[in-house]
């Protein structure tokens, strides 16, 4: 069985040092999970999210559902 290596992604929009979550991209289709992580503490705790709950969450963050203004 060949273990997948993570490929930990972080956004663009993430240049600016602030508060950063990173995704591994690779195990989506592997798994059907998306390990989620702190950018600041990459050896800390990892929170693995099934796929269509991300892309829940994802498509609410693009149609503004969390927005607080």
């Amino acid at each position: 069985m060949k273990t997948e290596s993570p490929r930990w992604f972080t956004s663009s929009y993430s240049s600016n040092g602030g508060n950063c979550i990173e995704v591994d991209v690779n195990l989506a289709a592997a798994r059907g999970v998306v390990p989620v992580r702190d950018s600041k503490v990459v050896g800390g705790p990892v929170v693995t999210v099934p796929v269509t709950a991300f892309a829940a969450f994802v498509a609410g963050v693009r149609g503004g559902t969390f927005d607080t203004v």
